[in-house]
């Protein structure tokens, strides 16, 4: 490792939102490269047209900006590349920039470099053009399927003569050009970080397509000639991959090349071990932080997925710094690791408890102000200053800032009141009365300066002596219009001494 400049990549296609899997190969190569001094790529694998969503690689750029996952290579927004490192624009994403010296780093951009070296294989022997339509495909499937046989090319147009080939070329018969794999080739052995030592049989491996008929390469192409002209150490991705990795090393054999070392991370499970999938809920990284997730407990759940520090080490709270410092690749464990919500959720609220108020604040405002209630409520309560009151009083019990403001709207709007809630017990609505009637009296007298949670919280305690339901149970509901709530002198702190007097005053008229 030592005498290896370690350069990884995280590769993703823009096919939608950022998925807490590709989260998790990002940040794994990101403490990799960090832990060894080395080099992180972003780069953009779109040749798969079909599937490309629009924006979808600037929001995933401004995901890994927002977690602090940062990286040293590949494409930038507009104005966030590293200064003294070549730059050039891609016309096919506005407002980006590539920066680095082994660009370009969209893989649309360098279709040139594919047809290159996919046309240099077939002149050495080593690939080939095949013309066969999809329906002689389709048949042969079929019948290798009937026969109980794995799918896998009969490799017919191998043997087509040069002139076969240049009158099917010179007649415009679409083609594809695949790779020989040699029938003499035997086992394909290789070491992954991870699983250890990796063998494979080459008879069972198709003579895959390198190059499709509309010049677009297939992924197996394009991602080992970039990974080689890309100078990548060490391809770190997930476990789908993994039975890609011999179809990847006859490539770089072909074309007479070092192979990466590979580590292939596990799959993430869904608690009753079924793969995680959208379809059993939330999986891309914007819907957590939509919901009130912090970053930084995000990574830090991540980080475990599959990872731990080792035996006997039972931290479970890292900062990002203190990832890169712990993060060893022998760690990571070879079986999949669950995607737990509670542990997620645990993780969360430990983060929230260490915000300080003024962050709290402005992070919770960004969510709250998404939400029609708080949008509908007085100006007077979307101030900074009221919003750390309430915030200091839910701060404790957050687990998602999601939660801010949804469970006390009685800060937010007038309650409203049912009487038969009022009394404590089996109190008479006379007691009831009275009891509010003593409070108003109490707090009235309250001056500004003790207009404080502490400072109410011992004057109504006091007064309640030690009857504090039939006291205090009254003055809750009369402010807050529920069963549950927070004790009735936070409320009291929050809203105000009017909107208190205020709300005494109407819980009594409803009062018969």
């Amino acid at each position: 490792m030592a005498n290896t400049k370690v350069r990884v990549r995280f590769a993703p296609s823009p096919t939608g939102y950022l998925h807490v899997g590709g989260l998790r190969t990002a940040l794994f190569n990101y403490l990799f490269a960090r832990k060894h001094g080395g080099t992180l790529i972003l780069r953009i694998e779109d040749t798969d047209r079909n599937r490309f969503v629009e924006g979808a690689a600037e929001r995933l750029m401004e995901s890994l900006h927002g977690l602090g996952i940062s990286y040293d290579e590949g494409v930038f927004p507009e104005g966030a590349e590293p200064e003294g490192v070549a730059t050039h624009g891609s016309e096919r994403y506005p407002g980006t920039i590539c920066a680095g010296e082994t660009g370009p780093y969209i893989q649309s951009d360098r279709l040139y470099i594919y047809r290159e070296y996919a046309e240099q294989l077939v002149e050495s022997g080593k690939a080939y053009r095949c013309f066969c339509t999809p329906e002689r495909l389709s048949e042969l499937r079929e019948t290798q399927a009937a026969a109980k046989q794995p799918p896998k090319y009969d490799k017919k147009c191998r043997t087509l003569t040069s002139e076969e080939v240049a009158e099917k070329m010179n007649a415009g018969v679409p083609s594809v050009i695949r790779l020989d794999v040699p029938s003499d080739r035997g086992e394909i052995v290789f070491r992954d970080m991870v699983r250890g030592e990796v063998s494979i049989d080459a008879s069972v491996i198709d003579d895959q397509v390198l190059l499709k008929s509309d010049g677009y390469p297939t992924y197996h192409l394009a991602s080992v000639v970039d990974d080689h002209l890309m100078g990548i150490s060490h391809v770190i991705r997930g476990e789908e991959w993994l039975p890609s990795t011999p179809k990847h090393i006859l490539l770089y054999e072909a074309f007479s090349w070092k192979a990466p070392e590979f580590a292939h991370l596990p799959l993430l499970l869904n608690p009753d071990k079924s793969k995680l999938s959208k379809r059993q809920g939330d999986v891309a990284v914007e819907d957590y932080l939509k919901k009130g997730y912090l970053p930084e407990a995000l990574v830090n759940f991540v980080a475990l997925l599959g990872w731990n520090p080792g035996k006997g080490n039972t931290q479970e709270i890292y900062s990002l710094e203190e990832l890169v410092t712990a993060f060893d690749m022998t760690q990571v464990h070879k079986s999949g690791a669950v995607f737990d919500l509670r542990k997620l959720e645990w993780l969360n609220a430990h983060y929230i408890k260490s915000l300080p108020l003024d962050e709290l604040v402005t992070r919770a405002r960004l969510i709250m102000e998404t939400k029609e209630w708080f949008q509908n409520t007085f100006d007077a309560c979307k101030t900074d200053e009221y919003l750390s009151r309430v915030l200091s009083i839910e701060q404790e019990r957050l687990e998602t800032l999601d939660e801010a403001g949804e469970g006390n709207p009685c800060f937010f709007a007038e309650p409203e009141i049912d009487p038969k809630l009022l009394p404590w017990k089996d109190n008479s609505t006379e007691d009831t009365k009275a009891s509010l009637e003593r409070a108003r009296g109490i707090l009235e007298k309250v001056s500004d300066e003790d207009w404080t949670r502490e400072k109410l919280g011992e004057i109504l305690l006091d007064a309640a002596g030690d009857k504090r339901g039939d006291f205090l149970w009254p003055l809750r509901v009369a402010l807050s219009g529920a069963k549950k709530s927070p004790p009735p002198q936070d409320i009291a702190w929050v809203i105000g001494r009017d909107a208190t007097l205020g709300r005494i005053d109407a819980s009594m008229n409803t009062i018969s």
